[in-house]
């Protein structure tokens, strides 16, 4: 799961990347607001935490471009500014959560994974795909009703195909899922861990298909094939 954080406090961001990178994010820090505002119409984000006092360009100008563009990415503030009207101003918008500074760590990201979970379910944490059973809030898996552990990397790829059973994904779209671009991960380290996936998911009847050229096809259980 990718994350774009617009802060231009270096040492909060830096805080938050670093809780956030522990717990499994990818994350990307733009300092400024045109710096995101190119960055949200040019990458793809599963999440926007946003600060509304920017340089160059405001917080609030950032957000109206960015759903004046369609895109309907979560968007949660974090901001100082705790006037009533600022708060009702953001929500307006089009943010869909107003966090006031200073929270908690902890906190923060139960607010990211409740938003995450709203827009990939329905508000449902968990994904059912034939045996296999993800719990995006408690970031558990469970195949035939057996507890799965999973390194970070091979979760975070398992809970990026889940929701897209049935499409073919890229490499390209695997890897911007899993790093910011201040890491580097080959898309040879993407075929070891979509390998790793079928050693452990396939014995179940869990099948993850190369299209060559293409991608990979998480393939939707055989109950839910149509013809």
């Amino acid at each position: 799961m990718r994350i774009l954080i617009v802060e231009d406090d270096t040492l909060l961001a830096d805080g938050i990347i670093c809780y956030l990178k522990q717990a499994g994010y990818a994350v990307d820090l733009a300092q400024n607001g045109e710096q995101a505002d190119s960055w949200l119409a040019s990458e793809h984000y599963d999440l926007a935490i946003l600060d509304l006092g920017l340089p160059k360009l405001d917080g609030t100008e950032v957000l109206r471009k960015l759903r004046r563009r369609g895109q309907t990415l979560p968007v949660l503030i974090l901001t100082a500014r705790d006037a009533l009207q600022d708060r009702v101003a953001g929500l307006d918008l089009g943010a869909d959560d107003y966090i006031i500074k200073p929270i908690a760590l902890a906190e923060l990201e139960a607010r990211i994974r409740a938003l995450v979970r709203r827009g990939q379910s329905g508000g449902n944490p968990q994904i059912s795909h034939g045996p296999l059973l993800l719990d995006t809030s408690a970031k558990r898996v469970w195949l035939n009703d057996v507890p799965l552990e999973l390194p970070a990397r091979e979760w975070s790829v398992l809970e990026f195909l889940l929701p897209r059973a049935g499409r073919i994904v890229s490499k390209e779209q695997i890897l911007q899922s899993l790093c910011g671009w201040d890491e580097e991960i080959s898309t040879n380290a993407v075929e070891a861990y979509i390998s790793r996936l079928r050693a452990k998911l396939e014995p179940a009847g869990v099948h993850i298909r190369t299209v060559r050229g293409l991608g990979y096809l998480l393939e939707k259980p055989s109950n839910e094939i149509r013809p």
